[in-house]
């Protein structure tokens, strides 16, 4: 199977290409990057007037499947990822039951490459059950297939658990991704404790629940020398530890999310249950210090923390709604209008946080950068096209997403993941 782009501007995390050059795909790899290359006999792709960037990679997104159909599928969220320009997305394990066996690993690996849509990696569980009482059998994950372990959703609080998790995942050779929320801080809270949360009469939780999971966990890299990835961070708080954390060589990354450098916790006050997200949305001056955090390379990376839910769930009263937004049709459009649009980030900058990074920091080897022997995943983007996000062009299986009927910049044109095209826009 032979694909051929030609006049593909290429972005890398480093540059952008200082002319348009073609790109020879064979066999699911590319073979050759060059000028005027041969298209005798090929299927062409112009890419004329738009920016080829390597796949994007997302470390956290929730399939719901096994055990949540009616939210989504391994079908439906691929095809919601490959329509947001991903070609790779790790999938969380609260699902029902908990991928925390190689028997369910396998199983979603299986069903993803039947699809053959995007590439997906199995996040299993930290503990047994997502208990946070005994330790998963790291060694049987990583050898199912499993690249990160992450009790998504719940924190691993308890302290002497978390360091044997460290240590077991560094003999292994596995990422371990910590939700930080100590919940006896935020018991049971439903917004970002401060004076919105005590206008509105709304439970708060409070960013030092984050921030102090964060802090101890800082510590436990630094006396292991392991390293540890900081989920959807949202705190002004963290940022500087995190930021400190790396000044001192401690192996630490750290992700955020679209909504959580776009809104602010004002946006409660309309009590739209899809603001409510797990961290919650905070003040401006934590929007801030994210996008502070993303300009100088404190934060590594941009995932979108996709969390389906169905529209019976979202409309319950907003203590009583769950946490969590779809994000992986919006990510492109947020992170250009909000980031690269207002020079915050750059091109090569956005191509970091959204696929070199995330292919480095899990050992993708063969992705994340645009060169012969690689996989060819590739994302092809009009940074300039301006469209709507409408209900009714959403694939994902819900619609539980406040930037509906938002403007955004920046269009995801064709999605090709393994040498093939598996979207394009008509």
């Amino acid at each position: 199977m032979t694909l051929l782009i030609k006049n593909a501007t290429i972005v890398s995390a480093k540059k952008i290409s200082p002319r348009p050059q073609d790109i020879l795909i064979k066999d699911g790899r590319i073979e050759m990057i060059g000028d005027s290359i041969s298209s005798n006999g090929k299927e062409v792709v112009d890419a004329k007037g738009k920016m080829v960037l390597p796949g994007l990679i997302d470390l956290h997104v929730h399939l719901r499947q096994p055990g949540r159909e009616d939210k989504e599928t391994i079908e439906t969220g691929c095809r919601s990822a490959i329509k947001g320009g991903f070609t790779s997305i790790f999938c969380m394990p609260n699902t029902t039951p908990v991928i925390d066996n190689a028997s369910i690993v396998e199983f979603i690996i299986k069903e993803a490459q039947m699809l053959g849509l995007a590439n997906v990696y199995p996040i299993a569980a930290i503990t047994k059950g997502q208990k946070n009482e005994e330790l998963t059998d790291i060694f049987e994950l990583k050898e199912a297939g499993c690249l990160a372990l992450s009790d998504d959703g719940r924190c691993v609080n308890n302290s002497q658990l978390m360091r044997l998790a460290l240590e077991y995942a560094k003999m292994a050779g596995i990422l371990l991704i910590q939700h930080c929320e100590d919940p006896s801080l935020s018991n049971h809270g439903v917004m970002n404790e401060g004076l919105v949360s005590t206008i509105l009469g709304l439970k708060g939780i409070p960013e030092v629940s984050e921030t102090i999971i964060v802090a101890r966990d800082i510590e436990l890299a630094r006396y292991l020398k392991a390293r540890v990835h900081f989920a959807h961070m949202s705190a002004k708080r963290s940022v500087e530890l995190i930021r400190m954390a790396k000044s001192q060589g401690i192996p630490v990354t750290a992700e955020v999310c679209p909504h959580h450098f776009t809104l602010t916790d004002e946006m409660v006050k309309s009590f739209d249950t899809n603001y409510k997200v797990n961290p919650p949305l905070r003040t401006a001056e934590d929007v801030e210090a994210i996008k502070e955090g993303l300009k100088d390379g404190t934060i590594d990376c941009i995932t979108t923390d996709h969390a389906p839910h169905t529209l019976e769930e979202k409309e319950l009263e907003f203590d009583h709604a769950p946490f969590g937004m779809i994000g992986l049709e919006t990510a492109v459009g947020l992170t250009i209008s909000e980031l690269v649009d207002k020079n915050i980030l750059t091109l090569p900058q956005l191509v970091e946080k959204l696929s070199a990074n995330p292919a480095k920091i899990t050992g993708l080897n063969n992705k994340g950068e645009i060169a012969p022997g690689n996989d060819a995943d590739l994302t092809i983007i009009d940074p300039k096209k301006e469209w709507i996000f409408q209900k009714e062009d959403i694939v994902s299986k819900s619609y539980n997403s406040p930037f509906i009927g938002r403007t955004l910049k920046g269009l995801v044109e064709m999605t090709i993941c393994g040498g093939r095209i598996v979207h394009r826009v008509n």
